[in-house]
């Protein structure tokens, strides 16, 4: 089996799949990490894939929570080409590990032109073509990242609940609306730019995606974990 392992800004999200189906799935807290042996179904695992943004101490956890249970320990890093993706980036090595692995996972989800929205703490709005050519991509502070910036940075706008309105009258709804306004638009112009290829389609995946795919007017579909999902197909070749 493979176990995906990918390491965000605030969670460590998890997935052991053997050759068909998932086995399991979960996450734990970044200072957690320790949790994981318990957390993960017994079973043999062959290979553990990583994708990691959060520091190479947090890896370190996550390796020796593991133990020797992990098989053998794969930190993906972006490459200029694998499975099929090609990494448009001027460095290619300066692409985040869970975009790249984001990328993959899509393009063997979805073989025509994409847009990659990946929402958690940072929104990351990516564009792959159907040759598996990553064009390029938007990097934006998260929708509750940018409120809780707001909260801090101004003396009179502070952390407080508001719902999205089209026209908001109150200070809280205007904050959630504008934040909320600013992902879609974001995702909606760089969706114009593939809108007339063939089966075009947005792909949406992390915790904030389900906000954002209720309020997008465009072809688009919600994966869950599609970075686990890269994770797997790249451990899926050879070592």
């Amino acid at each position: 089996m493979i176990l995906a392992i990918d390491i965000g800004n605030s969670r460590i999200k998890w997935g052991l799949r053997d050759g068909r189906a998932w086995r399991g799935r979960g996450s734990v807290a970044l200072a957690d990490a320790q949790r994981l042996d318990r957390e993960i179904p017994p079973g043999a695992i062959e290979r553990t894939l990583i994708a990691n943004v959060a520091g190479e101490a947090v890896a370190r956890a996550v390796v020796s929570a593991l133990g020797p249970r992990a098989g053998d320990v794969v930190c993906v890093r972006p490459a200029a080409t694998q499975c099929g993706v090609h990494n448009g980036y001027e460095d290619p090595a300066q692409l985040g590990s869970d975009r790249w692995a984001a990328l993959i996972g899509a393009h063997h989800l979805h073989r025509e032109a994409c847009l990659v929205v990946m929402a958690g703490t940072a929104t990351t709005v990516d564009t792959l073509d159907a040759k598996g050519m990553f064009r390029g991509g938007l990097i934006l502070p998260g929708i509750g990242l940018m409120r809780r910036s707001l909260a801090r940075g101004t003396a009179r706008l502070g952390l407080q609940a508001g719902i999205v309105a089209e026209l908001p009258r109150n200070t809280a709804d205007a904050i959630a609306s504008g934040c909320m306004q600013a992902h879609l638009g974001a995702i909606e112009r760089q969706f114009a730019q593939i809108a007339a290829e063939p089966g075009a389609l947005c792909l949406l995946s992390g915790g904030a995606s389900a906000a954002l795919y209720e309020r997008l007017d465009l072809p688009k579909r919600r994966v869950d974990d599609l970075v686990l999902e890269g994770l797997v197909r790249i451990g899926r070749e050879p070592a």
